[in-house]
This record gives structure tokens, sequence and C-alpha cells, in this order.
């Protein structure tokens, strides 16, 4: 498929109302569709907030979305969509709830922007060491200066990070649960959700092969 896709009666609810894209509708111009990665916060943690990949990808198909795909039991979906972001994050955190009856944040990026957040990552190039890792945190926008000071004040020891932009990037020379830098993650508010290195380039490449 490319960029450039008709969309053609699907079915879409939006705070309650049906609304439809039909071929008829739009007099057979083509509508630009962007390729998403919704990251989903604190599902399938220790036993809270269940969700099942399967039907979680049912429950986004029943919103409208395209080509839906998901990723690993933390909550990764792929999914192609003419809607702007705003729109969709509030349409899938309000769909969720419905569906599962809990509230949840949702990070968007498109495919575009994953791709520069690998790109930027400053600790790309490092070799890692046996229980060395990176970890990206993705917020709904750039973090405050709370959440800046946090970081700031924590004890890294050995540990990395730096902010880029609605990105902070971490790197750690010890296992994650052994860091005090990474238990400073937890204060960063509910509207982040964090991800591995390995995760976030197959979600990359996920999304360019749904582009193809």
């Amino acid at each position: 498929m490319t960029e450039w896709d008709i969309v053609a009666f699907l079915p879409y609810k939006a705070q309650g109302n049906p609304v439809c894209y039909q071929y008829g509708c739009i007099e057979g111009r083509g509508i630009k569709m962007t390729t998403y990665i919704a990251l989903l916060r604190g599902i399938n943690v220790s036993g809270h907030n269940k969700i099942k990949m399967a039907e979680l990808k049912r429950t986004m198909e029943g919103l409208g979305l395209l080509q839906v795909q998901t990723y690993i039991q933390s909550g990764n979906v792929l999914f192609r969509s003419p809607e702007n972001p705003q729109f969709l994050r509030e349409l899938i955190e309000a769909g969720i709830k419905d569906a599962f009856g809990f509230s949840i944040t949702v990070v968007l990026r498109t495919a575009e922007e994953l791709e520069q957040i690998i790109a930027d990552c400053p600790y790309a190039d490092v070799p890692l060491a046996e229980g060395e890792s990176i970890h990206v945190t993705s917020l709904t926008g750039p973090p405050g200066q709370k959440a800046v000071d946090t970081l700031a004040n924590s004890e890294r020891e050995q540990d990395e990070y730096q902010i880029h932009g609605s990105e902070i990037y971490f790197l750690f020379r010890q296992r994650i649960l052994d860091s005090k830098l990474a238990k400073s993650m937890q204060k960063l508010g509910d509207q982040t959700t964090t991800r591995n290195w390995n995760t976030i380039n197959k979600l990359s490449a996920m999304a360019k092969a749904m582009e193809q």
C-alpha cells in the first residue's frame, strides 16, 4: 500500500457518534494515511490492567483503525489512520476504557517519529556488556520541570540519561532492577511509558514493513 489509500466503509466511533469514511463521501479523492505506533502504559504488569493482545486488536479495529498489529504483551500497537494524533490518542484511551473498564495513558508516535527517535539515541553505538541495557521513556509532551528535577536529583551511579524532546534515553550499566536511576523513572508521572531498545527497533521495523 502507498502513502495514499482510499478508505472505504470503515466504521469509526468517536465520542459515541458513528462516523464513516466512504468512497462516495470523499468523491473519489485519496486520503493520506499515516502509520502510527501506540504505546500503552502499564498494562499486563504484575497482574494489573490485564488485556489480551487479541482482544486489544479487535478493540482497535472496532475503532476504525486500519492494518492493526500488536507486538508482545507490554501493549504496543501499530495501525494506519488518516486522523491526527490528538484525536487518535483520545479515541484509543476512551475505547480501552469502554472495552476493559480501566483508564490508561496512550503515547502515540508516527513511524517517521519513531525512526527519528532511533536516529537521535545518544547510546545507540555504545557496546553493551551482559546486564546493561538501553531504554527509552516516551512522554505525551516534553517533560515538565518536576520531571527534569527528579532525574537531575536522582542517584545515578554509573548509569546515564539524556532528554531529547518528548523522549528520555537511559543507559543502564547494571541490571535495571538494581539501578537507582531506574527507580526514578517511576516518579516521572503517568503521562509516560518506557520500552527497551530492542522493542523500539522491532516496532520501527514493523512500521516500515507496513508501509511497503
